[in-house]
């Protein structure tokens, strides 16, 4: 690759061993993808999952001296504060969140501890190239702001703050951002659950970059938020169009950029029937707890839920994950108090696939999210996984229908 002389400098280490070392994971992801250069970013979201992993390689880098040039949001690992008061996480595990809090801030990350920077924290613009990592966040960015970030993992993204740049391929050229599969949505789309239900069809959809028709005109950010996560959990997408709606894909024609789709796929409502049974566990059961904000809940989705228990008691445990801003705001309005009162709990900075949820396992839980139900499995959490509105009614009543 051609590099600059501050791109040289750093892989020559005038600017220390951590941001060396940062620079040359760089320049070979580069050369693997057969990239020219490097160019800059502006913004940056790491997803760091708070495993020993992902700490060895943020101690190393902050050992060295690096430091990040452009302060990147990060990912949930879970709240120390909230689960060391309960008595319900270990000294082990808490001893290495409080260790990745120590990284991640030496290195001058924001921590904001939010998987959906999209939508409150971390918004990017039009056009922008940046470097994000989580499932959730990439394809969100390509496609609704339009900016330009390629799938980064939480270390690339870490390496693209310290430096400041990124290999240019991929989704940063035009050509490769258009759509190669017509998405003929036939299903009727009544809520956000179905935008989870929607992203889940990656088997049927197969490789390429979707383009959706049939979708309704008004499209939340929830839904936007759900789709996107649960493409990058069905499959690995990165980029999609929705006809009429995301800024790259005013109409047909442009979302192909004027060539023919590769292939139509077609969703109906048995579709989205059938991929709910093949993923949830089976209903009609007692629950032990829901669980909800995977990604992280929005203000507005905690203000329904609280709307929906007020002045009721639940039958089991209701956790709401979301970011502190979306607790900070419902500790304002009231909605934290009406949550408590009913037995329910709004939890921040929290991730479902960590160590605090131990308590969990070996218990079904019930959620919305397939993207919850998949994560946790490996620690002995499973999921029957419903609407959210059948969700709060199993929360109150202690099973589903």
């Amino acid at each position: 690759m051609e590099l600059t002389k501050d791109q040289q400098d750093m892989l020559d280490g005038k600017y220390g061993k951590g941001t060396q070392y940062a620079m040359k994971i760089q320049v070979a992801i580069g050369e693997s993808f057969k990239a020219k250069r490097m160019v800059p970013i502006t913004r940056a979201h790491v997803a760091l999952s708070n495993q020993e992993a992902d700490l060895w390689f943020a101690e190393k880098l902050l050992s060295e001296g690096a430091v990040c040039r452009v302060a990147p949001t990060v990912n949930p690992g879970f709240c120390l504060s909230y689960f060391k008061e309960k008595n319900l996480v270990n000294d082990e595990d808490a001893s290495l969140m409080q260790r990745t809090h120590n990284a991640y801030k030496g290195l001058g990350a924001i921590l904001s501890y939010n998987c959906t920077p999209y939508i409150d924290t971390n918004v990017p613009n039009y056009g922008e190239i940046i470097a994000y990592s989580e499932s959730s966040a990439t394809p969100y960015a390509n496609a609704v702001w339009g900016a330009r970030s390629n799938r980064e993992g939480a270390n690339s993204a870490l390496c693209a703050a310290i430096t400041g740049y990124v290999p240019e391929y991929g989704l940063l050229f035009d050509e490769n951002r258009k759509g190669t599969i017509l998405v003929e949505v036939q299903a009727d789309m009544n809520n956000s659950h179905d935008y989870h239900l929607l992203g889940m069809m990656g088997k049927k959809i197969g490789k390429g970059i979707p383009v959706f028709t049939g979708l309704p005109k008004h499209i939340s950010k929830e839904d936007l938020r759900n789709l996107g996560a649960e493409l990058n959990t069905s499959g690995a997408y990165d980029m999609y169009h929705i006809v009429g709606f995301t800024p790259e894909a005013e109409t047909l024609e442009q979302a192909f950029g004027g060539k023919e789709p590769k292939r139509k796929v077609v969703i109906t409502n048995e579709d989205l029937q059938n991929i709910l049974e093949e993923i949830s566990e089976e209903g009609n059961r007692k629950i032990e707890f829901a669980m909800f904000g995977c990604p992280h809940f929005t203000l507005e989705e905690t203000k329904y839920i609280a709307e929906k228990i007020k002045g009721k008691k639940l039958k089991k445990d209701l956790f709401i994950l979301t970011s502190s801003h979306v607790k900070q705001m419902a500790d304002r309005m009231g909605i934290t108090d009406i949550i408590e009162e009913a037995g329910g709990a709004i939890v921040p900075d929290t991730c479902p696939d960590q160590p605090c949820w131990h308590h969990l396992s070996g218990k079904v839980g019930i959620t919305e999210s397939p993207k919850c139900a998949y994560y946790p499995q490996k620690r002995g959490i499973n999921f029957v996984i419903r609407d959210l509105d059948t969700c709060i009614e199993a929360a109150l009543t202690g099973e589903v229908k």
